[in-house]
């Protein structure tokens, strides 16, 4: 059996000003892997292309993999870079493999389809109408029909923070080529509601997705071969954002529609507190054991964020907080100008706030800061927690900059923090700091929940801000819960 396994993953923050080119896709690299430099980079990880290897090999299927395209969230996907990689897997496509394993995101937006995902698997049905296909996307998917309909079965990540990315795409693949192999018959059921659920309240490890994600499990012991619950990503202005739900079966369409059903039922809330009282509150809750975890959620790079605006930070160094840890200010420019000044140089820096987001209304501004420098590095180093383990991760050139009281990690490549090696790698302990700053949302809790004792989540800036209101949405379905006051699932059935 020949299998083809492609990913073309990127989730789209359309209010990003960050850009989507070729290169956001190629890991720094003058194009996306692909062939045997793929596959020995994926085999065994902790990944989507790792699960689809493992379902491959147990059949002892021969494998190719054209491209493996993979960009950090930003702003919508220039359409140069969304051809490259449509026209890599449309032609393996073409060349007649069993079946075809897509690792896809579900949230990716480009400058000339709002349904990226949909488009690609459109034109494959186009050259390959009757071709097996397996997707596995992650939990915030905004799902289009043009998904589901040219899909043969599909599977979404039941975490967040995304520790299971290898067995999704290990269930749907093995789901797809169990399928060929039997008389089995899988039927999808999906369906979407008008709401944005909001991203501080899609944690699995609290309410209410954990237990929503708890259901998912139990129906998946109950007669489905699959059950998706899609949170959706709220920071895309795009008809369908929102929360969808995909179950599949084998050939019960009432249970798969059943099961769809009460999965929609469902609502998340949440209510930002200004950014004084939270650091202020941190500094209450500050002891000896363990350190209290900042959050500036509003500028998380796996949101589409700039991971360069100073809200945060200014508050902490002008609240006085000392021994505080910082990850990280994506600034190559004072990158380059650190480097040059060279480790122990004492040096006056004017951090962040490089990126415009005309997106918002209020402007984040530059910190003006002095201190030393006390680390340059490659920024590389491995992943060992489970959302990617077996990877090596790259910050690009990356310095740690002391103001005395503060050490701030700046960065050339944007990364999300949610291994503790982001620190350690750079000769800071994050579990013997009073004080840890992260730039991340949910994802932190993979490796830092274990180290921190207290958690504050912050309200800063940024266009991944959790107050909808500092945002106009123009395509969203209207009306649609938080921005329109709808207050009940009744309200949004009408």
């Amino acid at each position: 059996m020949q299998i083809v396994i492609a990913t073309m993953s990127h989730e789209t923050n359309t209010f990003s000003p960050v850009v989507t080119d070729l290169a956001r896709f190629s890991s720094g690299q003058a194009s996306p892997p692909s062939g045997v430099e793929a596959e020995s980079r994926y085999q065994g990880t902790a990944s989507c292309v790792g699960g689809f290897l493992r379902a491959a090999e147990e059949i002892g299927a021969s494998v190719s993999l054209p491209i493996v395209a993979a960009a950090p969230p930003s702003g919508p996907v220039e359409d140069i870079a969304f051809e490259y990689i449509c026209n890599a897997i449309v032609a393996a496509a073409a060349e007649g493999p069993d079946a075809m394993l897509l690792d896809l995101h579900g949230a990716m937006v480009t400058r000339s389809f709002e349904d990226g995902e949909g488009e690609l698997l459109r034109r494959i049905r186009v050259v390959a109408p009757e071709l097996p296909i397996a997707v596995a996307l992650d939990m915030h998917a905004n799902l289009y029909p043009a998904m589901v309909a040219h899909a043969s079965v599909i599977a979404g990540y039941q975490t967040y923070p995304h520790i299971d990315m290898d067995e999704t795409a290990y269930k749907s693949g093995r789901g797809l080529l169990q399928a060929l192999a039997s008389e089995m018959e899988p039927v999808m059921s999906w369906g979407n509601l008008p709401m944005l659920p909001h991203v501080m309240r899609q944690g699995t490890d609290d309410f209410p997705n954990k237990a929503l994600q708890q259901r998912v499990r139990e129906m998946e012991s109950q007669g489905a071969l699959m059950v998706s619950l899609f949170t959706g990503f709220p920071h895309a202005d795009i008809t369908n954002a929102g929360l969808s739900v995909v179950v599949v079966t084998d050939g019960d369409q009432l249970l798969a529609d059943q099961f769809r059903d009460e999965l929609l039922k469902m609502a998340f809330i949440y209510d930002p507190e200004p950014l004084e009282v939270s650091v202020a509150r941190a500094v209450e809750l500050a002891d000896q054991a363990g350190p209290v975890l900042l959050l500036d959620h509003y500028d998380n790079t796996a949101s589409g964020g700039t991971m360069d605006t100073t809200e945060v930070l200014r508050e902490i160094i002008q609240q006085g907080l000392e021994d505080v840890a910082v990850f990280g200010f994506y600034d190559p420019l004072v990158v380059e100008q650190l480097v040059s000044a060279g480790i122990g140089a004492e040096v006056s820096i004017l951090l962040g706030a490089k990126l415009p987001m005309p997106a918002l209304t209020e402007q984040s501004r530059p910190l003006q800061l002095t201190g030393k420098v006390k680390l340059i590095s490659d920024g590389q180093f491995p992943a060992t927690v489970a959302m990617s383990r077996g990877l090596t991760m790259n910050m690009g050139k990356t310095v740690v900059f002391s103001t005395g009281h503060v050490d701030i990690v700046i960065i050339s490549r944007h990364i999300e923090p949610f291994d503790p090696g982001c620190f350690k790698s750079l000769g800071i302990d994050p579990g013997s700091r009073r004080y840890l700053m992260l730039k991340s949302r949910i994802h932190y809790r993979v490796g830092f929940m274990p180290i921190v004792k207290h958690v504050v989540e912050c309200a800063g800036r940024g266009v991944g801000t959790s107050d909808y209101s500092e945002l106009t949405f123009r395509h969203v379905r209207r009306p649609i819960y938080p921005l329109d006051g709808i207050n009940s699932l009744a309200g949004l059935e009408n």
